[in-house]
């Protein structure tokens, strides 16, 4: 018997996920209480999970080092930060700036476990592509994932601080996503435990306001970016204005947000004259 407590919704990601009881058949059960199911991972597994997750609060996606995202399925550890359904959007903005182009090359600055990167690979293969980081085991993770799911796609993965791993080819990306860490440093311990006390803070910590690393990605892009390329960039709810306004003092051009599923300003764009 699995050991009551916590959120249902986890529970049931967890059945789904880790032991392959999607949420159709668990309703199918409760219609049908007498009809007997298969467990991809025995109940035992699924107990000690569960308990772990209870007890201090891990994630569940550490527990099972998986997540699955759009339409493929991540390795995730805690060398980076879980990749959030809010950053699925920002793939969709991306694809709709550069629906006309054939060729380019993106980068995905502070790829993490290689949401980002994966995406654009799949959906722009004929595209040249560049994921950075500036941690090495983030990027070892990155690699797994790509390789795992395109093994034979182009990637150039690179290890430092935002642009100046992509100096070489400054002034020819057409494409920069990012999804930069954004929490205010005296915020982080407002976090709910599963995040502050699991997740890296290196992906979460934005400095003082939030804003460091946007303030480098959006000067960066000045030289980065080729004519006409894009900047895209997922931010804190209350960040939206002091991005744009940052965006706008460089002289980027059309510069833009969009809003969340709820309704948030949450991703800010520009594009380089």
């Amino acid at each position: 018997m699995i050991s009551i407590g916590g959120r249902k919704v986890d529970f049931d990601w967890l059945l789904d996920i880790a032991a392959g009881v999607s949420w159709s058949t668990l309703q199918s059960i409760i219609l049908n209480p007498d009809k007997y199911i298969s467990l991809e991972i025995s109940t035992e597994e699924l107990e000690v999970i569960w308990k772990s997750h209870l007890k201090d609060h891990t994630p569940l996606q550490y527990l099972i080092s998986k997540c699955p995202w759009r339409d493929f399925e991540l390795e995730v550890s805690a060398d980076a930060l879980i990749p959030r359904q809010e950053t699925e959007f920002l793939i969709d903005i991306a694809l709709n700036k550069v629906t006309n182009i054939v060729s380019g090359r993106w980068a995905d600055l502070g790829t993490g476990s290689g949401p980002i990167a994966v995406s654009l690979a799949k959906s722009l293969p004929n595209w040249n592509g560049h994921a950075c980081d500036i941690s090495n085991e983030a990027l070892d993770l990155a690699k797994r994932n790509l390789k795992s799911i395109l093994p034979n796609a182009n990637v150039r993965f690179s290890s430092g601080d935002w642009w100046e791993p992509l100096k070489r080819w400054w002034g020819s990306f057409d494409l920069v996503l990012s999804n930069p860490p954004y929490i205010p440093s005296d915020l982080i311990e407002e976090l709910e435990p599963v995040v502050k006390n699991h997740e890296p803070r290196l992906a979460l910590d934005g400095g003082e306001d939030g804003m460091n690393a946007f303030r480098k990605i959006i000067l960066g892009a000045s030289n980065g970016l080729s004519k006409g390329g894009w900047l895209i960039l997922e931010h804190h709810y209350d960040q939206s204005e002091k991005i744009i306004d940052v965006m706008k003092n460089i002289g980027m051009e059309e510069v833009s947000f969009e809003k969340d599923l709820s309704g948030t300003k949450r991703y800010a764009i520009c594009r380089k004259q």
